[in-house]
């Protein structure tokens, strides 16, 4: 892995992304609508808001981000390009990197949407520190954007990546804490629950948002959302070494 050609990529694909000023548009455009959707169903019901707020954030953070990243992938394999960087003397390393550098800044930019129209927009109730809350979000920003591309790597087309999303996703958002707490789950979903990304991120913010903790208090979260990332990296990049 070199600097300059994991640079390269990401100076390519933030540009290209620029470029295209439709997608900028709805990068912040959607999340914001979507985040006052969910202020207008909840509007008689403060508390209630209040308190999915810290798991609403993290899910449509991985949402958004999963999205944006795999389709953003998934063109890359289907116009070639990914295709003639195997090709060249750029390893592996600098690719996945690259790719991840160049769609962090847009992922987060939507991840900032999500959660400064929630605090300030809805103006939900928190206790802790909002910078905090976007530290974590940041990590598991990393794990999606890792988990977007290992995902759009099975894909053929646009609506195939999609199609993961229920499949992919939606465990996630019912087995992570987001709707009920996972120690009022059964036995066996709390199993499953303690491999999904989302929930850390759930708990971390909980503890956050809710509970007025700081970042020392959701380092098991922080560092097992770290390690899931390195983990979904790795498998990325078995599976872009078999693309060729």
């Amino acid at each position: 892995m070199t600097l300059d050609r994991t640079l390269a990529i990401t100076t390519r694909i933030i540009l290209q992304m620029i470029r295209d000023h439709r997608s900028v548009v709805l990068i912040f455009v959607a999340p914001t609508v979507v985040m006052c959707l969910v202020g207008f169903t909840f509007s008689d019901q403060e508390d209630t808001l209040n308190r999915l707020a810290p798991g609403l954030i993290a899910t449509f953070t991985l949402i958004f981000t999963f999205m944006l990243t795999g389709v953003s992938f998934l063109s890359e394999r289907t116009h070639g390009t990914l295709d003639r960087l195997l090709m060249t003397p750029v390893g592996r390393g600098d690719i996945l990197v690259g790719y991840l550098l160049g769609f962090a800044p847009f992922a987060i930019a939507q991840a900032a949407v999500v959660l400064l129209v929630t605090a300030f927009g809805l103006q939900v109730h928190y206790q802790g520190e909002l910078w905090q809350a976007a530290i974590l979000l940041l990590v598991l920003i990393v794990v999606a954007v890792n988990l977007g591309i290992f995902i759009s790597t099975f894909a053929r087309s646009e609506f195939q990546v999609i199609q993961f999303i229920p499949l992919i996703l939606a465990p996630q958002i019912f087995l992570s804490g987001v709707i009920l707490p996972t120690d009022q789950m059964p036995t066996y979903f709390q199993a499953v629950a303690k491999i999904l990304p989302l929930r850390y991120a759930v708990d971390g913010l909980q503890k956050i948002m809710l509970e007025g903790q700081s970042l020392g208090d959701v380092i098991t979260e922080l560092t097992i959302l770290g390690g899931i990332a390195l983990a979904l990296l790795i498998l990325a990049g078995y599976t872009v070494r078999h693309q060729r």
